[in-house]
């Protein structure tokens, strides 16, 4: 993770807090609310623990390009679909 991506967490965590808050406020004490509270203490902990300590990252693997022939395929696989969202759906299906 880049130093952007981390600061977009900080912000997500803290937009959070603010959120947790206004439902303290408004809830009080209640068990949900706790939860909540609790779920946040263990997200900004993981948080720490990733920032200071990231796991190794996946390697990468190359993909391998898909290759589609450029021969006419069998049109009679097609016969009878829908052309939705091609457009020109007034005009007669070409052949």
């Amino acid at each position: 993770m880049t130093r952007s991506d981390f600061a977009e967490l900080r912000y997500a965590v803290n937009q959070l807090r603010q959120s947790i808050g206004v439902l303290r406020a408004h809830y009080g004490d209640a068990g949900t609310v706790r939860r909540l509270e609790n779920d946040l203490e263990r997200l900004c902990i993981d948080a720490d623990e990733f920032e200071q300590s990231p796991p190794p990252a996946l390697a990468g693997r190359a993909q391998e390009p898909i290759y589609v022939p450029d021969s006419k395929s069998d049109e009679s696989a097609w016969m009878g679909a829908q052309d939705e969202g091609l457009g020109f759906h007034s005009r007669p299906r070409t052949q």
